[in-house]
């Protein structure tokens, strides 16, 4: 055995491959480029040199597949080499002597394996059309040449070198130091012996020359916060929905009920994981009738209080709750449960912790160069470069794994606005126009037709939903169209005009009365989600009941009007957690949701209505069938505004109708006339004033005959007793006759 030192050994053996001293101190610290060239098994004239890196070790042997070991020699700085008969590259180990008399220790050694990326994948990876770009980056179980193990790859093209870093080897990257895949930035390694759970970061040489220890940006398991590690994960889940993912496929959510039940899962109650949130969620939404649940973003965020909008692990579920296979089990549970599953998803920023995405590789690359485009002057992030194809492969890979590996139905993506316009929240001289001399982001809505078009062609019959706030044209028209290709917009007008007429005082709100029907005049432009977020309820915005003035009765009274015209309007729903049961605080992320309101009557009727709300949705077409088809809609009174109440008609497919009739006055209207397309007998399917919600019980005995009264152009009309602040519908009794709820 020879000494450690910093000399090299003589090259005892005409057939060892020579190496300068550069190159073996580069390799000796882990901060070569391609270790794999120098270290492990090489042919050179007709033996094979056989290096490996065991710093500190007393002996080191070669022992070959036939048990035979060949000694090494101590070449430079923990360096040892063997030289072996014959040209054929040995599936070698190497026993280790650590120290003086110890018992010998056999290990694999991670340089002797061929590299666990193909040329296929490169190139897709090169390309940025890399769309399962999870299954080739990242770490993954695997057994290579009969031996079990972990290989990690990761993007990082202007690093000089790149190490994993882990308790498998002491932290100490050395001994694990990836090679670099050429032309295609990737770095890559098969660790043997590393497995499941595992903890690891990659130790990456930046071009400035310093080390960082940065969280894999492909890690589909992360620590829980406020540790940082990425996790090696397999998943061993069976999923059950195969028949909730086939119905799906068939599925046009632009002509189906479509309720979604927006949900903050560490906050709605508190303490709950996964799996238990998979037998108490599940069941509380199936009874209050949503179609859908929307979780805030649950990839995994360094800050609890950024409420997941702030990501540092796009591809790892958060660990907060529990494991990846514990979020299948409750998306599989909801399923089953025929209920979908939306989740918030954040391509438009991501922060700037130093372990996570920013300045990766020691300058940006996940964020554009420029500040001007790369940081975000209101949230203090970073902007992703979606001019680099890479980059934005990343993404569109991203939101496909959510959809494919873990069924989400659907992505409703977070501030759409911010990416559309490069002036967005920027003063002038704060921005660069595009190549035109424009303000559009030319590349972010590339970016989103692309991973629109993606995800819709790889899952018929999911939903992308924009956050998007301006006018910005063509949102969801086909990208074959020139459109940007999601399904829905999030209709942040009518929440903003209807949200501020609620809060007039009623002596007011006729002065105010456009805000309530405006909505309709643009309706058609786009296909809609009317949605009360938790944006609405959050940082002195108030909740949704005391959003409206007078007592607890008149808030109570007034929220189950808004809702009767969010579940009545064209477009579909969406509401907060708590609002279902008027929550009259705002929502705090710290305490969850104050179930103990239900109590108290006022909050259980106004939670019972909204079940009513959905179930009557569900059982008449004419809410929903024609959302997004002018034939579906009517102004029965659209201009009373002395009275503060509208009345309009909703038609579906076949011609049947449902009339809606609001009253957001204090006072009730007795003998209130409005027309009706047709005469009979008229049903009052719902009430929104019914004791059995909290009301006072003004309506009208539960059906009402239209009369040959000509009115506004039709030729029936109706007196009705209009309740306070109250909402009435009415079906015809033909129609509820084959089947209708009646509420």
């Amino acid at each position: 055995m020879s000494d450690p030192g910093t000399t090299p050994a003589p090259d005892v053996s005409p057939a060892r491959l020579p190496l300068s001293e550069h190159e073996l101190g580069a390799v000796a610290t882990g901060s070569y480029h391609d270790p794999h060239t120098v270290l492990g098994a090489h042919a050179y004239r007709g033996a094979v040199t056989v290096r490996t890196l065991k710093p500190l070790a007393r002996a080191v042997d070669i022992v070959l597949p036939d048990g035979a070991a060949v000694p090494a020699a101590h070449e430079y700085n923990g360096i040892w080499v063997a030289t072996v008969p014959g040209d054929a590259l040995p599936a070698y180990r190497v026993r280790v002597t650590w120290t003086e008399g110890a018992t010998p220790v056999e290990l694999e050694d991670p340089y002797r394996f061929w590299p666990t990326l193909g040329e296929l994948d490169l190139h897709l990876i090169r390309e940025g059309r890399h769309e399962e770009l999870w299954k080739a980056l990242g770490s993954h179980v695997r057994t290579v040449d009969g031996v079990d193990g972990t290989s990690f790859a990761v993007w990082a093209p202007d690093a000089h070198a790149v190490q994993v870093v882990g308790g498998f080897d002491g932290w100490d990257g050395r001994s694990t130091a990836m090679r670099s895949l050429g032309a295609s930035g990737v770095w890559e390694i098969f660790v043997p012996g590393v497995g499941d759970g595992a903890v690891y970061k990659y130790r990456i040489l930046g071009a400035d020359g310093v080390w960082r220890d940065k969280a894999d940006p492909l890690a589909r398991l992360a620590e829980v916060p406020p540790a940082t590690g990425s996790v090696v994960t397999t998943s061993d889940y069976t999923w059950g929905d195969d028949v909730w993912l086939a119905d799906r496929a068939q599925r046009d959510a632009v002509t189906s009920p479509l309720s979604i039940y927006e949900v903050h899962l560490a906050s709605w109650r508190p303490g709950l994981d996964y799996v238990q949130l998979a037998d108490e969620l599940v069941a509380y939404v199936s009874e209050l009738g949503f179609t859908h649940v929307e979780f805030m973003p649950v990839a995994e965020h360094p800050f609890g209080g950024s409420w997941g909008y702030q990501v540092s692990g796009y591809y790892a579920p958060t660990s907060r709750l529990g494991s990846p296979d514990e979020l299948r089990h409750l998306i599989d549970t909801l399923h089953r449960a025929d209920i979908g599953v939306i989740v918030d998803w954040v391509p438009a920023h991501f922060p700037k912790d130093a372990f996570a995405l920013g300045r990766f590789d020691g300058a940006p690359l996940y964020e554009h160069a420029d500040p001007r485009r790369g940081e975000h002057p209101d949230w203090g992030t970073y902007i992703f470069d979606l001019g680099r194809h890479e980059v934005r492969n990343f993404l569109v890979a991203n939101a496909v794994y959510w959809i494919e590996e873990f069924h989400v139905d659907g992505l409703r993506v977070d501030a759409v606005a911010s990416m559309l316009y490069l002036d967005y929240s920027r003063e002038e001289g704060q921005w660069i126009p595009n190549e035109f001399g424009g303000r559009e982001n030319l590349e972010a809505i590339a970016f989103l037709q692309e991973v629109n078009a993606t995800a819709y062609k790889r899952a018929p019959g999911i939903t992308m939903i924009a956050e998007e706030s301006t006018s910005f044209p063509g949102v969801t028209r086909p990208t074959d169209q020139g459109g940007l290709g999601f399904g829905f917009k999030w209709n942040m007008g009518w929440m903003h005009d209807t949200l501020e007429y609620i809060s007039e005082d009623p002596l007011h709100r006729q002065y105010h009365h456009g805000e309530l029907t405006f909505s309709m005049v643009y309706q058609y432009s786009e296909n809609f989600v009317l949605p009360i977020s938790h944006d609405e309820v959050v940082h002195g915005k108030k909740s949704l009941l005391r959003k409206a003035p007078g007592d607890d009765w008149q808030q109570a009274a007034t929220l189950r009007a808004y809702l009767a015209l969010q579940w009545t309007h064209p477009g579909k729903q969406l509401i907060f957690m708590g609002t279902e049961f008027a929550q009259g605080t705002e929502w705090s992320e710290e305490t969850g949701l104050p179930w103990w309101l239900l109590e108290y009557p006022l909050h259980q009727g106004v939670q019972t209505y909204v079940r009513d709300l959905n179930v009557l949705q569900r059982s008449h077409p004419a809410l929903f069938e024609l959302d997004q088809d002018p034939s579906g809609f009517a102004w029965l009174i659209g201009d009373d505004a002395g009275h503060d109440t509208i009345a309009f008609l909703r038609q579906d497919r076949a011609g049947d109708p449902v009339a809606v009739i609001i009253n957001f006055s204090p006072q009730p209207w007795h003998g209130y006339r409005v027309p009706l397309p047709e005469g009979g007998t008229w049903i009052e399917v719902l009430n929104s004033d019914s004791p059995a919600y909290g009301g006072s019980n003004v309506g009208n005995l539960g059906r009402v005959d239209a009369e040959k009264v000509p009115m506004h152009g039709r030729e029936h009309s109706v007196r009705l007793s209009l309740p306070p602040l109250g909402a009435i519908v009415l079906a015809p009794e033909r129609t509820t006759a084959r089947g209708a709820h009646e509420a």
